[in-house]
């Protein structure tokens, strides 16, 4: 077992060598919020998708454009408002007068990395489109279904602090995505580095984008391809998880649906619904996605706790009682992983 771990460990770290570029090509542009790069690379390498939340202005947009360049894939947003149809997403059928026939067209979901912007401000008949695509990596457009191309994920992102006039999203959707990250501010030495970065880009736009003797402060280079991203899927698949890390993982799970279970009594009149078993399948996955960007071929505890939050916040549903003690599903999670026994 060991030599094959060795062996998987080696695969592992010859195979996610391109991960530290991607990295220092994004640092390019983003200033901090690595968290937020890693989710990101963490739904590449695994078919996830995330869900972005954060006050507006923090650069959610921009990273994952940028990201998308570094990987040369199909970027496409989609601003998502109370006006937005259906048929604005996935596309719609045309009749094409010169032939008498119909076509579909196809909407801006066709592409390798889909920005929702602001989803929840789009109505519930809108966001029931993207479940399809989501769940079952297909579109169906009039009576003909057409498959996505791969690699494919969502990028969702949400306002926390403007909920007048927002549509919440239904669990059904919210559990869909592999991971919530909640995007935070930068810090003193971050927001400096961001206003002398890009003050001038502020102030000139494209025009000092195009100066050659100021560099492009948004520009960044391809440094793999979809081909190879979906190599490394497979790799990812072969990162070792050990049978203890495995009780790990389904233990926090069901300390979600029963804290009592684990000695957390307190808490046992504040979960209504815990975890899915898609949560389960989440946590495994985006642990070993972990491990791979940290060129590792095996999971530790430690992959657990960083990317469980992500994985778990959005699936506990909270009681009357927790929401008006203003306990968060951030206190819950925490609370579980402290009381979880690690291995």
């Amino acid at each position: 077992m060991y030599s094959d771990v060795r062996a998987i460990n080696e695969l592992v770290q010859r195979e996610s060598a391109f991960i530290d570029p991607i990295l220092h090509e994004v640092r390019k542009v983003i200033v901090g919020q690595d968290h937020m790069v890693e989710r990101i690379l963490i739904g590449l390498l695994t078919g996830g998708h995330i869900l972005l939340e954060g006050v507006p202005g923090l650069a959610k947009t921009l990273t994952v454009k940028t990201v998308a360049s570094t990987v040369h894939a199909n970027f496409s947003r989609i601003q998502f408002t109370p006006d937005l149809l259906p048929a604005d997403v996935v596309g719609t059928v045309i009749y094409n007068q010169q032939s008498g026939e119909f076509s579909a067209r196809k909407g801006p979901i066709f592409a390798n990395l889909v920005l929702a912007d602001e989803i929840n401000r789009a109505p519930a008949k809108v966001q029931s489109a993207l479940l399809e695509a989501m769940q079952e990596l297909q579109v169906t457009i009039g009576d003909t279904t057409h498959k996505l191309e791969q690699p494919f994920m969502v990028m969702a992102t949400q306002n926390p602090i403007e909920q007048e006039g927002t549509y919440p999203l239904p669990e059904a959707q919210v559990d869909r995505f592999m991971m919530h990250v909640r995007v935070g501010y930068p810090t003193r030495d971050e927001e400096r580095a961001v206003m002398e970065r890009m003050s001038d880009y502020a102030l000139l736009g494209p025009a000092a984008a195009g100066d050659d003797s100021r560099p492009d402060p948004l520009a960044v280079n391809q440094m793999t391809t979809t081909t190879q991203l979906l190599e490394a899927r497979g790799v990812v698949g072969q990162v070792y998880v050990d049978e203890k890390i495995k009780d790990y993982i389904i233990d926090i799970v069901a300390a979600t649906r029963n804290p009592a279970k684990i000695g957390l009594k307190d808490l046992g009149d504040m979960v209504a619904h815990g975890a899915s078993p898609r949560a389960s399948i989440s946590l495994n996955v985006a642990a070993r996605a972990h491990a791979f960007i940290k060129h590792r071929g095996y999971v530790t505890p430690e992959d657990i706790k960083s990317v469980g939050p992500d994985v778990l916040r959005h699936r506990i549903i909270r009681t009357y009682e927790a929401e008006a003690e203003e306990i968060t599903s951030e206190h819950i999670v925490r609370r579980i992983f402290e009381a979880v026994e690690v291995p």
